[in-house]
């Protein structure tokens, strides 16, 4: 366990049983964090995350939730408060794609990915926003998207949902930062996760400069920058890209 930064302090990740969420959680435990893995369907999983923290020397536990119900997300936030007593980081990853071209999407697989993606993120950030408001400290960040950023065709769900997560990051930034909480976002492109899987060919790989997927530890090392690192305690409202030059 190195540079422990975050010791005494907890960190909620949503969608943290695997891929990104999972990179996510064992780097703030690494910093010292006591952390919390939340996840929505897969107690098994998530299990294996907070054991992989304990054998490593650091504490976990898991928390089930489904964040794209109001109900909840707020729910997930009071457990880890009851269980905890502070919570000091959120990092908002849970996310799903239902892809599929505008003119053929169904208005449920649009609903399902905004539901989860922009209004979870809404919901846990607010519920959150309180016991920082009152502790006068609390770090967050967003996991959002390059394609957020650029568009991507067969994903106009996810790129809009992507790209409310930015201004929902930059709106709440502004609302928080007087009472010295940070909000950003972090802007993955194409990471090598379960999401990802079938995706990578050499077009794809030529659109990068950096001629690779990148891995789920080098979005979890982004957040654990901003969230750990006192280095990062007067940037907020930012959009950190780890895209290996994509966009």
């Amino acid at each position: 366990m190195a540079n422990q930064l975050l010791t005494d302090r907890t960190a909620l990740v949503t969608g943290a049983s695997r891929g990104i969420g999972r990179a996510v959680a064992v780097a703030l435990a690494d910093a010292g964090a006591e952390v919390v893995v939340n996840y929505a369907r897969s107690p098994e999983a998530a299990a294996e995350v907070v054991a992989a923290i304990e054998e490593g020397g650091g504490r976990a536990y898991a928390l089930q939730a489904d964040v794209s119900k109001e109900a909840e997300a707020d729910g997930l936030i009071k457990a880890a408060l009851e269980r905890s007593g502070s919570l000091d980081v959120l990092v908002n990853n849970a996310g799903i794609i239902r892809d599929g071209l505008l003119m053929r999407m169904k208005t449920a697989d649009w609903q399902a990915v905004m539901d989860l993606n922009l209004s979870g993120v809404f919901y846990c950030t607010r519920a959150a926003a309180r016991p920082m408001l009152k502790q006068k400290r609390g770090r967050i960040v967003n996991i959002t998207s390059v394609v957020g950023l650029m568009g991507n065709p067969g994903q106009a769900n996810y790129a809009a949902a992507k790209a409310g997560v930015v201004g929902l990051t930059r709106t709440s930034a502004k609302e928080l930062a007087s009472r010295g909480i940070t909000v950003n976002a972090v802007a993955p492109g194409f990471i090598a996760t379960d999401m990802t899987k079938g995706l990578e060919n050499d077009a794809l790989l030529k659109a990068i400069p950096m001629g690779c997927l990148g891995q789920p530890e080098h979005v979890a090392g982004a957040v654990r920058f901003l969230t750990a690192d006192p280095a990062a305690a007067y940037i907020t409202g930012q959009v950190l890209q780890v895209d290996g030059g994509i966009y």
